[in-house]
């Protein structure tokens, strides 16, 4: 049986945060335009690392681990990721979300625990009370009230300690946020920053004048004018719709894939195709069989493509902003339940494959005209490789992470693939596949999951 500890208030106890501020931030305010992508995706996304203290060392190694990465952030971090001190704003003007560069600041917290890591249990498997390592901004609070990125150095009595990110998707994808933070990580180790030049111009994205959608994209759904999701995004006194809001009938698990099961997928899907595609056919076939009652229903799996390489001309080196499209395959029910796996890794396939310079345009085409976000409802959900991301090599001179990954949320529509051990992209093991699902539905996946 795997063990989780439940954190209380008690365990983690948290200064006040303090506000860091850029150096550099530009006078007057600088307002920096937010692509079409940037918009469908504005929601917080939350990381915990956590590091040993160095074998042969004394638990007092890390004593002041708070206050080295305060400093980084502060005095140079910032200077050139000075927009992460900023606000969203929503200028009714042009109804659009934009990025002021107002100096707001980046929320800071340090924090101690009267626990050793160990007695946390598996880090890897999913657990909600974990939010006690991050500094969570406010999910109703207004967008000018909302900070960007807020850092929780959280040190353990053993000396080991977590270092907890919120950052909002909607000013970075997972590629830049990985990106800063290994900027930040090399700051500590007294190397400086690794990247000189970040590049804030999503211009490159901007839709075509006027638009021309060449494709139906049933990945995004449009926003109803009276909806509440459409009020999030346009009311200056609300932030964007949080996966943090919690409710009892979801339960979160963890399934391992090792390299035989992901060999024995990759067999039976008869094609050449790569371990993403065949774990995501293979969950999207036994999602389906939990969750789809009516079989005469479609069911859609969608995921992340990075589209830096693919559109003409491609996107800059140090480039921020989100250079993410959401792909979909979609079929009846009944075909992926009663065809081979070979079947929905030919619909995956595709589906990738699909995303070209002129798709990415039409998608941006299509989200000028009608907004909209990825359309992870009816049972349709949303796959993201976080185990791609570099966090495993994040080292803040205390050596690799012995865990990293993101905080459990509040809904069924989102699984991540993640690295088994934090090593998959040095060659390591396997994938760990985390999902929530309610209840009954989770019982029957589980009974799907590991037919093979």
């Amino acid at each position: 049986m795997e063990i989780t500890t439940s954190l209380t208030d008690q365990d983690v106890v948290k200064k006040e945060p303090v506000k860091l501020l850029s150096p550099k931030n530009p006078t007057p305010v600088e307002t920096i335009y937010l692509s079409n992508i940037d918009q469908a995706v504005n929601f917080p996304v939350e990381t915990i690392f956590f590091f040993e203290v160095p074998p042969n060392k004394s638990s007092s190694t890390t004593l002041h681990i708070s206050e080295a990465v305060k400093k980084a952030v502060a005095e140079v971090l910032l200077v050139p990721y000075y927009f992460m001190a900023g606000r969203l704003n929503f200028n009714h003007g042009t109804n659009r979300l934009e990025l002021l560069c107002n100096n707001a600041g980046v929320l800071f917290v340090s924090a101690t625990s009267r626990l050793k890591m160990k007695d946390l249990g598996n880090l890897s498997l999913p657990n909600s009370t974990f939010d006690h390592f991050i500094h969570r901004p406010g999910i109703y609070k207004s967008l000018a009230e909302t900070a960007l990125f807020t850092i929780q150095v959280t040190r353990f009595k053993c000396g080991g300690f977590a270092l907890g990110f919120v950052t909002n998707h909607g000013v970075l994808d997972g590629k830049s946020a990985s990106e800063m933070f290994h900027n930040l990580a090399s700051i500590c180790r007294g190397e400086g920053l690794k990247t000189q030049v970040i590049n804030n111009d999503r211009t490159f994205i901007r839709a075509r004048n006027p638009p021309h959608i060449k494709y139906p994209h049933k990945e995004y759904v449009k926003l109803a004018k009276n909806s509440s999701l459409a009020t999030t995004f346009t009311s200056p006194d609300q932030t964007s719709p949080s996966p943090l809001v919690f409710s009892d009938k979801y339960v979160h698990k963890l399934f391992s894939f090792t390299p035989e099961i992901i060999s024995s997928l990759k067999e039976k899907a008869v094609t050449k195709c790569s371990s993403f595609e065949a774990i995501v056919a293979h969950l999207w076939k036994a999602r389906t069989k939990a969750v789809f009652e009516n079989l005469d229903d479609f069911s859609t799996v969608l995921f992340a493509v990075d589209v830096r390489s693919k559109i003409s001309p491609p996107l800059p080196s140090g480039f921020a902003g989100n250079a993410v499209i959401t792909a979909f395959a979609t079929e009846k029910a009944k075909d992926l339940v009663e065809k081979p796996l070979s079947f929905c890794v030919g619909r995956v396939k595709e589906a990738r494959e699909r995303v070209t310079d002129e798709y990415v345009r039409s998608v941006i085409d299509w989200l000028e005209v009608y907004k909209g976000i990825p359309a992870t409802y009816n049972g349709n959900f949303y796959v993201s490789a976080w185990w791609k991301l570099p966090f495993q090599e994040l080292d803040f001179g205390f050596g690799n992470p012995v865990h990293g990954g993101p905080v459990v949320s509040g809904n069924d529509e989102f699984v991540l693939l993640l690295s088994d051990g934090i090593c998959v992209g040095n060659g390591g093991s396997g994938i760990n596949v985390w999902m929530g699902l309610e209840k009954e539905k989770m019982k029957s996946f589980m009974a799907h999951v590991y037919e093979i």
